[in-house]
């Protein structure tokens, strides 16, 4: 897109060439200039858009320009976007808009459709109800295939797709589904329950968006049917709802990887006090349970008063348990989330961790055990005692890493949880126990 250009023009209130550009661009790139522009000019640069290219764009931006659009245009120019954008669309906007703003978008909308975005604001956070759309093609299973596509032809302008079609009894309840590339491949007199397909998967209004994302990734969809409790269609979940869940799913899980509270806002928007409260709650935690650490240490301390040296090797030790416990919950943890590890699975998981530790802990104990003999000449049975502890702390590490992530999921928590900052926390603990003990029994102390 020629930004500079279009920007030069609407400056120079050449708007007619301007808008003639900004009519050949993707919706999402023209969203995207208007973030880079100042307030005024991205408002003037708005405006000129046609209606159904401005409603295209306003659902792609970003909440805070959303705002500030909805603050400066009048109701007339409100009213006019919020009947051609889309229902789910609609909703996404009204989730992250502050409530004296969504009182005058509903205020603007049309009765039927406000009614429709109050039952949907009312499904709980996160389930599929609350991000599904009403804009389907439905059919009746006793029309003929061309019947069923003058239908489409008649009411599928205002569809926000129409390549998969859902075929529904005078109850709403969903009996088949169909794609156009079957309607157009058979007969026009060939009745649509003759072949539609009677298998088919869905969603329940109140389920998990998360579990949601894991059946179109299973199934390769790019829609699926929202059902209520009594199988009547209520809706459908598209894939491009589905790539945003999945990019917040994601980002979310990293955050809790590193011991920080989830947040859905940018961090170049976020405010410095909500940052450092996201990530507060777990330093304390960790920082408290690090306690158990210097309990140990204190406890040993004639240990190390004994062989002073000994306290060279902690740092050591620590990292390498923390990282090889790291490694171990990262795999799981995403092995969880891509459904490629069931719980059924810990036991398989388990042995296979302890192999591959096994080899690890024997090449890394070997390595060290020379570095610390032959280079940093070292006594024999210090060094020994390093590499002995060294392959121990491997193996628990790995089995901890391991398994503490699918603890998690049992419990009906987040595996993300379990992952390098408390896997650390924990090995470090364990890694000193073992330390000393071997200490004490191979240098009598």
């Amino acid at each position: 897109m020629e930004f500079k250009k279009i920007v030069e023009l609407i400056r120079k209130n050449k708007f007619v060439e301007a808008k003639h550009l900004l009519q050949n661009e993707n919706p999402a790139d023209i969203a995207q200039l208007l973030e880079e522009l100042d307030s005024e000019t991205m408002l003037i640069a708005f405006r000129i858009l046609s209606k159904d290219l401005a409603a295209e764009v306003f659902s792609y931006m970003n909440k805070e320009d959303i705002h500030y659009i909805i603050e400066a245009i009048n109701d007339d120019e409100l009213r006019i976007i919020m009947d051609r954008i889309f229902l789910d669309d609609t909703i996404d906007i009204l989730e992250e808009l502050p409530s004296n703003v969504v009182s005058r978008v509903l205020k603007n909308t049309k009765e039927g459709k406000r009614k429709q975005i109050n039952s949907f604001l009312n499904y709980p956070e996160n389930s599929a109800g609350s991000i599904m759309t009403i804009e389907y093609m439905s059919l009746k299973k006793k029309m003929t295939v061309e019947e069923a596509i003058s239908h489409i032809k008649k009411n599928g302008i205002d569809k926000e797709t129409i390549d998969t079609c859902y075929i529904i009894d005078k109850d709403r309840k969903l009996q088949g589904v169909l794609s156009i590339r079957q309607l157009i491949l058979n007969d026009d007199y060939t009745q649509i329950e003759d072949i539609m397909k009677s298998n088919v998967i869905y969603c329940n209004t109140l389920e998990d968006q998360e579990d949601v994302a894991d059946k179109f990734k299973k199934y390769d969809f790019t829609a699926m049917p929202v059902v209520d409790n009594e199988k009547r269609l209520v809706g459908i979940i598209t894939i491009d709802d589905i790539v945003d869940i999945i990019e917040q799913e994601n980002t979310e899980d990293i955050q809790k990887m590193a011991a920080m509270e989830p947040s859905e806002e940018e961090y170049l928007e976020t405010g410095v006090f909500k940052l450092a409260k996201n990530r507060i709650i777990w330093l304390l935690i960790l920082m408290i349970s690090a306690t158990f650490t210097g309990a140990i240490i204190q406890k040993y301390d004639d240990v190390l008063q004994s062989v002073v040296i000994l306290a060279a090797f902690i740092p050591m030790l620590m990292d390498t348990g923390g990282n090889a416990g790291s490694q171990s919950s990262t795999l799981i943890i995403r092995g969880l989330a891509l459904g490629q590890i069931e719980m059924g699975d810990v036991l398989k998981v388990i042995w296979k961790e302890i192999r591959v530790s096994l080899i690890v802990g024997v090449i890394l104990s070997i390595v060290n055990f020379f570095r610390i003999y032959y280079l940093q000449k070292v006594g024999l049975a210090i060094s020994a005692t390093v590499s002995i502890t060294l392959f121990f702390t491997i193996v628990i590490a790995k089995v901890v890493g391991c398994v503490l992530p699918i603890v998690a999921k049992k419990l009906k928590l987040d595996p993300a949880i379990m992952a390098s900052p408390l896997i650390t926390t924990i090995v470090d603990a364990l890694s000193l126990i073992i330390y000393f003990g071997v200490a004490t029994l191979l240098l009598g102390i």
